[in-house]
């Protein structure tokens, strides 16, 4: 499935992390395609992650598709959004599932890049529907790169900000931070060698969690 989705639809890049941490170190793999065009830009990625919480093979599928639609010259565009997906553990004798409730998101965005695109970043402003949760929500999400040193090294990565309720223990909180900064070192044009900073606040688990990871990057 992943060669057809690398090959069949011409993904930009294709990563493999090794996730470190308690509880962790497994493996995670991404798939990632941004590709603009005359009326916007389409991007998407897909993550796996493999043998987590004692399950053999893939344990976590979860994909998010985005589309930016503009008809005008302006850095401002119209966004509509959808993430999901579904993962499987461990429960003794069974095998257990659970889902990663779907969202629909829609509202505006905002990019800038420099003229060498160098440099650039993206401003989201969506409402957001979690099925089964909340009718609704709001979301805030900020993109960014920065390539630097002649292109030898390239900082990229997102930070999400959005209305969840979750309960931990009793504790109710009410808003989710997700940011997943990356730091790549460009051997050449087509692979790299790197890793990210997964950086939680009330998401899964209460309170502020960071999870590194090793990886290595291909791009197509």
């Amino acid at each position: 499935m992943l060669a057809i989705v690398v090959f069949g639809v011409k993904a930009q890049n294709l990563q493999l992390h090794y996730d470190l941490g308690k509880g962790r170190n497994y493996l995670t793999s991404t798939v990632e395609m941004f590709r603009p065009d005359k009326y916007g830009s389409t991007f998407f990625f897909i993550d796996m992650n493999y043998s987590a919480g004692g399950i053999k093979g893939v344990s976590l599928g979860y994909w998010e598709i985005a589309r930016a639609i503009k008809f005008w010259d302006e850095p401002v565009a119209l966004h509509a959004e959808y993430n999901g997906g579904s993962g499987l553990y461990n429960a003794g004798e069974s095998i257990g599932g659970y889902v990663v409730r779907d969202a629909w998101l829609g509202g505006l965005e905002y990019s800038f890049d420099a003229e060498n695109f160098s440099k650039g970043f993206t401003i989201q402003a969506l409402y957001k529907y979690i099925r089964g949760k909340h009718d609704a929500s709001f979301q805030l999400t900020g993109v960014w790169y920065l390539n630097f040193l002649k292109n030898k090294f390239s900082f990229t990565g997102y930070t999400d900000f959005w209305r969840e309720d979750f309960i931990f223990d009793g504790d109710k909180t009410r808003f989710v931070i997700q940011s997943e900064p990356q730091l790549w070192f460009n051997v050449n044009k087509k692979f790299a060698i790197g890793g990210e900073a997964e950086i939680d606040y009330n998401f899964l688990f209460k309170g502020l969690k960071c999870y590194p990871t090793l990886g290595a990057k291909v791009t197509f």
